[in-house]
């Protein structure tokens, strides 16, 4: 896949300028991943030839990173402005501060064999009025999910990011809280689901008042998080 940086055009459409390939010293999953799934995504313009409501309003640029050895998915939401600019997951601040909930480094993060990132919308949504990211699109998930998960085999632990993740991965919690979710994360993880499911907030800044009032997330979630990922990475 070849990385870009994005800038406005007159009308304010994002735009792509090709820069390179691959990142932290990992070259990107190639498109025969997941039995051709891979490339089958970032060809995809769903949301622009067939799009439920308005349509994207930019080119589709689908960030995706998988491959059917990683034991680890990363389920967030879908790519920011940086994100859409670098080509590639969680290169951003929210990145910054999941990498350290999971006690990880990006050599590892960015590491296919190891760790996959599949988020719920695969391109930036646009932003709202308020300068705020829109919500995944809502073509992504029922066009894609369901097959990508079963071409991975290997899946031992999904950590699902965000409100949105929460829905397609914890059906059964759907009626919960975002709140109620993470502070279940306990319960959620002894299911005896395989693979494990461990709910997380986005590791946005517009989060940092929600962690500040539950500071269980920090001194009993996240050290629980970091064994589990390391007993994975460990196999």
């Amino acid at each position: 896949m070849v990385r870009s940086r994005v800038e406005p055009s007159q009308h304010g459409a994002l735009t792509a300028t090709p820069a390179g390939g691959g990142w932290c010293g990992h070259a990107d999953p190639p498109d025969s991943e997941l039995g051709g799934l891979v490339g089958e995504i970032r060809r995809c313009r769903i949301c622009v030839e067939r799009p439920l409501g308005k349509p994207l309003p930019h080119q589709p640029r689908p960030v995706v990173r998988a491959a059917a050895a990683a034991p680890i998915v990363v389920c967030g939401q879908a790519p920011g402005t940086r994100v859409h600019a670098s080509g590639q997951p969680f290169t951003d601040p929210s990145g910054v501060r999941l990498r350290d909930w999971m006690g990880i480094d990006e050599t590892v993060f960015y590491d296919t064999t190891k760790v996959a990132v599949v988020p719920m919308g695969f391109c930036f949504p646009g932003l709202d009025a308020k300068g705020g990211d829109l919500p995944p699109r809502r073509e992504c998930a029922p066009a894609w999910h369901d097959s990508v998960f079963a071409a991975m085999p290997n899946l031992r632990l999904i950590l699902a990011v965000g409100l949105y993740a929460h829905r397609y991965h914890l059906p059964a919690w759907r009626k919960c809280s975002l709140t109620e979710r993470v502070a279940a994360f306990r319960e959620i993880m002894a299911a005896g689901d395989r693979p494990v499911v461990v709910p997380l907030p986005h590791p946005s800044w517009r989060n940092n008042a929600w962690i500040r009032r539950n500071p269980w997330f920090g001194e009993e979630l996240l050290p629980v998080l970091r064994r589990q990922i390391a007993d994975v990475l460990a196999v």
